[in-house]
């Protein structure tokens, strides 16, 4: 009896289990994902992952919705294409497609894996919906490289985002990696497949991988090993000729943190667009150990080293918060039900704010840049709801009414830190900052311990200052703008202005005209900037629409051919301009002159007091 009892069960569990292929459950077992990058068809790559025994009948698979650091909804999963379930014969699944991010598998019991193939998001941007933000986004550009943001490619299973991930890929022989992903079978010989392994899902999304051809640069930091990849198309760059300016910037951000190190290696991804492929947009996107670094190609050296230096500071910056520093909506995110923090003025806003205050502290840039980099940050600001809460922007910023004032989290959030900084150097004699601040949380949380999202202003309060509360409560919790001019004054600085060149319809790279795509690509002048002199002669008003210039009607190719012929125009042409104001149509006219502008700019009041030289001493320079 005992031995048929025991030959009956021993069947049993063969049987249900295709001959002792899945023993383990699943939310005991590791999850195995294949990316095959060889055998590419259609510019699509084929993924399988294989998870451990479900008890349940339904299973629920998901690619992410949204992933952190980006701040938007980008829905992954309108990429993936032939999803299938198989059971453990091989037998295909039934299956069905809830939304844009989430598959659900009937006959759970019996399931084996799932395999889809992935598009890529580059040059698939202009056809599936919004643009998915280039840093974040994936490439697939068959045998000359892959841009893998994993959480593009490998999904998870419901209630198993705790679980540990072992991702093999399959590559050209030609194509190495670049990656912080532990990286498990160093020491065998296959030349074209990698095994890497990740803790749990989120480390899987937290390290993004390029394969392409080496072109690779290590440098050490005060005890950090810096890897510089570079994939660049026609080898217009090379990671040995950008090492020396990466190598000069780390060095002086190290200095400027101090004893803040929370990783021993940190991995710089740089992709140089050909122009065709950055729907998505330009940038970076932080990680714990790595960013990936989107730029064009065709930038001259000059722009693009600064370029990198603003970004890739940026992010490296990242490592204090929220990677040290961060609430539990961070540390627990939910990758397709996301619950945001209200700390955004922390997140992004210290972040950027270290990116710039530690270029003059450093001496990356002198007194008058880093000032005028301040007032661009004011400008740029009033282009957004000078008035709503930051931290309720922040809580909602994934919703409408919310989500198109984003990008003030760089402006606006670096002024409140600026503030903060000047007010917390005052009350203390210089002895604390936002550095300090940052530095002293660090040390009791890290990357492990979240804090309750709505506990932590009053913490950083009693950490601080009576006045530093008044400060959260009037300007980030309320909705009350900054006077920035107040907190310049104290470090003897003032708001002026002073009359510039400028061309007739762009100063700089700053134009005074923009198209509105919901109005047929009307060309309109833009609210939120100073006109220029030419504008301000005309009569011209922001919100404008240009219907025609000399008779000419105007669209979006007549608006170039006329923005080119304005660089040889002489200051006693005369110009007729129609334009349309609230529905009324006035003709405009006059000579163009030769156009000026008064702009905003920074500068040191007349007579500053030993105070203000003192703490202003202390503020730039650290």
């Amino acid at each position: 009896m005992k031995k048929i009892s025991f030959l009956l069960v021993l069947g049993l569990l063969l049987n249900a289990c295709a001959g002792g292929k899945k023993l383990i459950s699943a939310d005991k077992a590791l999850i195995k994902a294949n990316i095959d990058l060889v055998n590419v068809n259609e510019d699509k790559v084929l993924v399988s992952v294989d998870p451990g025994a479900f008890s349940e009948q339904t299973v629920y698979f998901y690619i992410p919705k949204t992933v952190p650091g980006t701040y938007s909804t980008d829905n992954y999963g309108k990429y993936i294409e032939s999803f299938k379930a198989f059971d453990y014969k091989g037998k295909e699944l039934s299956t069905s497609k809830i939304d844009d991010n989430t598959w659900e598998i009937s006959n759970g019991a019996s399931l084996d894996k799932v395999s889809y193939f992935v598009n890529d998001t580059y040059d698939s941007e202009s056809t599936i919906g919004d643009p998915v933000f280039s840093p974040s986004g994936t490439n697939i550009l068959k045998g000359r490289n892959f841009m893998l943001n994993l959480h593009g490619f490998v999904g998870y299973f419901k209630n198993l985002t705790e679980v540990p991930y072992e991702i093999s890929i399959n590559h050209p022989e030609n194509l190495v990696a670049t990656t912080s992903l532990n990286k498990i079978n160093e020491t065998k010989t296959s030349k074209s497949l990698d095994t890497f392994l990740a803790s749990r899902y989120f480390q899987v999304t937290d390290n993004p991988i390029l394969y392409a051809p080496a072109d690779i640069v290590s440098f050490e930091v005060n005890g950090i090993t810096v890897n510089l990849s570079v994939y660049s198309p026609n080898k217009t760059y090379t990671a040995a000729s950008l090492k020396d300016r990466m190598y000069k910037m780390m060095a002086a951000q190290k200095s400027f943190l101090g004893a803040i190190n929370s990783t021993k290696e940190y991995n710089i991804i740089l992709y140089l667009s050909e122009g065709e492929d950055d729907a998505g947009g330009y940038g970076a996107l932080e990680h714990h150990t790595s960013t990936v670094v989107v730029l064009p190609e065709f930038m001259d050296r000059g722009r693009l080293e600064q370029a990198m230096v603003d970004v890739v500071s940026h992010e490296f910056f990242h490592i204090v918060t929220p990677l040290s520093v961060h609430s539990e909506e961070v540390q627990f995110f939910d990758f397709n039900d996301p619950k945001m923090s209200m700390h955004l003025w922390m997140y992004e806003g210290t972040t950027e704010y270290f990116a710039n205050i530690f270029q003059i502290q450093q001496g990356l840039i002198n007194e008058e840049e880093f000032y005028q980099r301040i007032m661009d940050k004011i400008n740029n600001s009033k282009r957004y709801d000078d008035t709503m809460s930051f931290t309720e922007m922040s809580k909602h910023i994934l919703e409408d009414g919310f989500k198109d004032n984003y990008a003030n989290v760089y402006e606006k959030g670096t002024l409140i830190n600026m503030a903060l900084d000047i007010t917390l150097r005052d009350l203390s004699n210089g002895e604390k900052s936002v550095l300090w601040l940052l530095k002293e949380l660090s040390k009791k949380y890290g990357d492990s311990t979240p804090f309750k999202d709505d506990l932590f202003i009053d913490e950083v309060v009693a950490m601080t200052y009576p006045e530093i509360g008044e400060f959260f409560e009037t300007h980030v919790i309320g909705d009350t703008p900054i006077d920035y001019e107040i907190y310049l004054q104290k470090v003897g600085l003032v708001i002026g202005t002073k009359e510039e060149e400028s061309g007739f319809f762009l100063k700089g790279e700053v134009p005074y005209i923009d198209v509105d795509p919901q109005n047929d690509n009307a060309i309109f002048i833009r609210k939120g900037v100073i006109l220029n002199s030419f504008f301000e002669n005309l009569g011209a008003k922001a919100g404008d629409v240009i219907k025609s210039i000399d008779g000419a009607l105007i669209n979006l190719e007549s608006m170039r051919s006329v923005i080119g012929q304005s660089f040889s125009w002489p200051s006693t042409k005369k110009i007729i301009m129609v334009v349309d104001r609230a529905g009324e149509r006035l003709t405009l006219q006059g000579e163009v002159g030769k156009p000026t502008v008064q702009s905003k700019v920074i500068k040191p009041v007349a007579n500053p007091t030993k105070s203000q030289l003192d703490l202003l001493h202390i503020w730039t320079k650290g």
